[in-house]
């Protein structure tokens, strides 16, 4: 009986009717089905801690607007909560010894527009870079490269900066990685299309003022450091390690966010 074309379960690209294996992405023929059960799972674990993040980012952003009672201007919070929810730059570390900023900083936004523009990224590239690493490598490095972007910030001498845009291309910087690094058609797919992303990055830092190109270079950056020390799942499955390391990621998160939140009202 002749064989017919499908689609790839994994890249979604045809499969020839003569073809054993996509010749994007080498997924095989014969195990088409056990990798299409194994790629939704593995999307239905993510979509949920996603889903969480966006939620953290517009609950500290319609906390940052009660705390300017109301807003600086159109739907815009003040500097001053701002700065009490947990901005980072050499003003908040070097006079209040802030270290955790450069963590919460990450889910607190300038304005509205601001905040949808990164919520909309995460949103389109987060999957994808839960589906190649898992989703607690994707935790850990979106956390990781957070962090790393802001400390390169700092180290420039940005003096006040906020934004989950850092986080955000830690992922790109991870889906970079792995286009380079897993090579072949689909891998080489992966990279022309990220590497669009950082060229928009790059232009949109150059047209728009007041972007941190310190903070989304460091976070591209610590993305593609990240990526390479923990590895993504052809190279290894998701272990109880990587796994520990997010869970780690996440309780922290919570203690810095529920920290802050708690300082923010008794002042």
């Amino acid at each position: 009986m002749t064989q017919r074309a499908i689609l790839c379960p994994r890249c979604r690209r045809l499969i020839g009717s003569e073809e054993a294996a996509c010749s994007w992405c080498g997924t095989s023929r014969s195990a088409s089905w056990w990798h299409f059960m194994n790629w939704s799972r593995g999307a239905m674990e993510g979509d949920w801690l996603i889903k969480a993040i966006i939620t953290a980012n517009v609950l500290f952003f319609a906390l940052s607007l009660i705390l300017s009672g109301g807003g600086n201007g159109f739907l815009s919070p003040s500097q001053r909560s701002l700065l009490v929810l947990g901005a980072t730059g050499t003003y908040p570390i070097d006079h209040f010894g802030s270290y955790i900023s450069l963590l919460s900083a990450n889910y607190l936004h300038g304005g509205i527009l601001h905040l949808v523009f990164n919520l909309m990224a995460l949103k389109q590239i987060a999957p994808q870079v839960s589906g190649e690493y898992g989703t607690g490598r994707m935790f850990t490095i979106y956390t990781f490269g957070g962090v790393i972007g802001y400390i390169v910030s700092y180290k420039a001498g940005i003096p006040f900066t906020i934004g989950a845009s850092a986080a955000v291309c830690g992922l790109i910087g991870s889906l970079l990685y792995y286009g380079k690094s897993r090579g072949g058609a689909y891998g080489s797919s992966v990279y022309r299309e990220v590497s669009g992303w950082v060229i928009s990055l790059f232009i949109f830092g150059l047209i728009f003022p007041g972007i941190n190109n310190w903070g989304h270079g460091g976070g591209l950056v610590g993305g593609i450091i990240v990526a390479a020390l923990i590895g993504y799942n052809e190279r290894r499955r998701e272990n109880y390690f990587d796994l520990g390391l997010a869970l780690l990621c996440g309780v922290t998160t919570i203690g810095v966010l529920a920290w802050i939140t708690v300082s923010a009202y008794f002042r």
